[in-house]
Order: structure tokens, then C-alpha cells, then sequence
């Protein structure tokens, strides 16, 4: 597997309207894109820093992942997502190594990535999401 560098940072929050102006007012950061994900009942603010982002992500629905997670445990950090090339074999190749995966397969996801995520139990408690851009 080839990961190049953390692509973003998730953090839950209930509210965009409120929490982007933290982003931008108080850490002088630039909300450059908000997309609403559908099939993850989720809405999205990007902010870029450097190589790496933010992604707050607030849910459209309380039955949505965003949303059992804040109900569960509150606003804060939802998971850390690396930059991968090979999203596919990367998955082949940790599943043989016993990681326990939520995604078999790579699915869509904010910024048109395709996305994968590990499960907690395997990741020592960290939700870890892989991207590949075949964009680029």
C-alpha cells in the first residue's frame, strides 16, 4: 500500500452554518467547497491546509453515520483519511492481513474520491478512511 500523505481530517459537527465561521473567522481558514453526499446522509465543508484538510461533516439525517456519532459520542474528530493510490489492492492487501474493513469495495464519496473505511476495531480505535483521486 502507498499512502502519500493525510488527505483530511473528518470532524462531526451539528452545524455548518455555525461551525464554518470558527474555520474562517477565528483560524483565518477558507471554506472552499460545502456538498451534500447523499448516500451518506451527509453534508460537507472543506477547508485546505497545506497538503491536508478539514472536513466537517454534519448530518442530514439522525439516523445517518454523522448522526449515531454525535448522538453517541458528540461533536468532535470522526476520523483521519489518507491518500492512497491503488485503493483496491490497498484493500485486498489488508484484509489479508486481518484488518477488519466497513468497505470491500471503494465507493463515491465528497470531492468525487473514491473512499474506502477500515473499522475501528482493527485500527485501534481510530476510524480510518482511505482516498484515491483518479483525478489526478
Amino acid at each position: 500500500m502507498k499512502i502519500s500523505h493525510i488527505e483530511h481530517l473528518g470532524i462531526a459537527v451539528n452545524s455548518l452554518v455555525e461551525a464554518i465561521p470558527y474555520y474562517e473567522d477565528m483560524l483565518g481558514l477558507k471554506c472552499y467547497a460545502v456538498e451534500e453526499v447523499i448516500d451518506q446522509k451527509v453534508k460537507t465543508a472543506f477547508f485546505q491546509i497545506g497538503q491536508t484538510k478539514i472536513e466537517l461533516l454534519e448530518s442530514t439525517d439522525p439516523e445517518g453515520p454523522i448522526g449515531k456519532f454525535i448522538e453517541k459520542r458528540g461533536q468532535g474528530i470522526h476520523h483521519v483519511a489518507f491518500a492512497t493510490e491503488g485503493l483496491e489492492d490497498a484493500l485486498d492487501e489488508l484484509a489479508e492481513k486481518g484488518v477488519q474493513l466497513i468497505d470491500k469495495k471503494p465507493r463515491k464519496g465528497a470531492e468525487g474520491l473514491d473512499i474506502a473505511f477500515l473499522h475501528p476495531k482493527s485500527t485501534f480505535g481510530v476510524l480510518t478512511e482511505l482516498c484515491e483521486n483518479k483525478n489526478i
